[in-house]
């Protein structure tokens, strides 16, 4: 016995709806970080939502996600008092100054 159309093209929609669902919360893309010349980090496809804490501190990010994130001195995503935090956007690259410190966490900036 065949489905009717409308009940067939519905099944499908909502299939395509529970995919896009999973898909969002994790970024598209890959984040390279590094200390110097040596790669401390590879990231692929991260979750979105949390903080991502670095093994080590890092002074070279390299995004190249469809995901805009905020780079932080400390290890849980907060701005320390009197400090800052580091917008990145997608595909792109950025360095730590002697100034701020080392990276040692990042986010995913509100969109």
């Amino acid at each position: 016995m065949r489905a009717p159309r409308s009940s067939a093209a519905l099944a499908g929609i909502a299939l395509l709806g529970a995919v896009l669902t999973a898909c969002a919360d994790n970024a598209s893309g890959q984040l390279m970080a590094h200390n110097g010349d040596r790669l401390v980090e590879t990231l692929s496809n991260p979750p979105t939502g949390t903080c991502h804490r670095f093994p080590q501190g890092v002074t070279h990010v390299d995004n190249h996600m469809l995901s805009n994130i905020v780079l932080y001195t400390t290890e849980d995503c907060t701005v320390p008092e009197g400090g800052g935090s580091t917008y990145l956007s997608q595909q792109s690259s950025d360095e730590a100054v002697h100034s701020t410190g080392l990276w040692r966490s990042f986010g995913f900036a509100d969109e």
